[in-house]
């Protein structure tokens, strides 16, 4: 069975919906996919101001974890 297949804009707007909904982000944190062999991960990247905001690191953490939901779910369009 194929997983449905999603773009990287598609699948970075649902990070941040799930991320909205269950932590405080920081403003200034930007998301992006990286394509690992036959399947995809999420990366944060932030200046310095952003990163030593409060919250940042639980944001990242999270975004871990909806990455790895997302990636059983859904496949990246290349």
């Amino acid at each position: 069975m194929t997983k449905p297949v999603k773009t990287e804009a598609e699948l970075v707007a649902m990070a941040v919906a799930e991320l909205k909904v269950h932590a405080d982000c920081p403003d200034g944190m930007a998301i992006s996919v990286i394509k690992s062999d036959d399947s995809w991960e999420f990366r944060a990247s932030a200046d310095a101001a952003t990163v030593a905001k409060p919250g940042y690191p639980e944001c990242v953490a999270m975004l871990v974890q909806i990455g790895d939901h997302l990636s059983k779910q859904y496949d990246l369009k290349q």
